[in-house]
């Protein structure tokens, strides 16, 4: 999912994904925990797709409270 696509999504809808992403990851940890893990480089993919997700969120909220 690129900049252009999360930007383009509401914040409800941001924050249901983030929703789902984290319930992604932490089914992920618990493969990898049990040695069932087969694509590692999906952690890390959701975490920063997450980070930015938030970050996004996180600019929406400063641009309604600074009047921009």
């Amino acid at each position: 999912m690129t900049n252009k696509e999360i930007r383009d999504l509401s914040t409800e809808e941001l924050i249901s994904k983030i929703d789902e992403y984290k319930e992604e990851l932490f089914n992920l940890r618990f493969s990898q925990a049990t040695g069932n893990l087969e694509k590692p480089s999906r952690i890390n993919e959701l975490r920063k797709l997450v980070a930015r997700m938030k970050t996004i969120i996180r600019e929406r909220e400063l641009n309604i409270k600074g009047g921009n």
